[in-house]
């Protein structure tokens, strides 16, 4: 059954793209007038450009964990690991929030870990009104080497090489890793 009890029939498609055809014709001789006296902008200058903006795209994130912490707030994460500072990072992040968040219907929380050598600098917000966004960057090197070498598991001990060493020289650092 369609809208109000009406039984759907095989002819509703076609209407609506016949619809669709209707209006794709004839919008371009009503689209300054749409704009200046509906949409409230005088266009000074116009330009079309291509309306095909289908992206097809798989994002496999490095991190994602559905977690409820000690608040017992639920939320997605998500923890990319990035070595190079790339420029088009924000609109990246931006892609999986969106993806993320219709998929779980749940807050997003996203981290960048930047291992790259010196300070990272990829923007982390995104200011387009109505639309913001950003997400948080954690340059590892940054990170306290100390924080890592306490753990009972190798594979993070060994992290304490890219981090932070506080003016701790190289080699005691590795022998105080080769003693955890």
């Amino acid at each position: 059954m369609g809208k109000k009890g009406k039984k759907k029939t095989d002819d509703e498609p076609k209407q609506v793209n016949q619809y669709d055809k209707i209006i794709k014709e004839n919008i371009e001789d009503v689209i300054p007038n749409l704009m200046r006296d509906v949409l409230k902008i005088t266009a000074v200058e116009s330009e079309e450009i291509p309306d095909d903006v289908q992206h097809t795209k798989e994002r496999k994130p490095d991190v994602l964990k559905k977690v409820t912490d000690e608040t017992g707030d639920t939320f997605i994460l998500q923890i990319e690991f990035q070595v190079a500072n790339e420029e088009e990072m924000i609109y990246r992040m931006a892609e999986y929030y969106v993806m993320l968040a219709r998929k779980y219907k749940l807050p997003v929380r996203q981290f960048v870990i930047y291992l790259g050598r010196g300070f990272p600098t990829m923007t982390t917000f995104l200011n387009s009104p109505p639309f913001q966004f950003s997400f948080k960057l954690i340059p590892f090197k940054q990170l306290d080497y100390k924080a890592f070498l306490t753990s009972d598991k190798p594979q993070e001990i060994v992290l304490s090489v890219l981090a932070d060493f506080k003016g701790t020289k190289k080699e005691a650092v590795l022998q105080q890793i080769w003693l955890a």
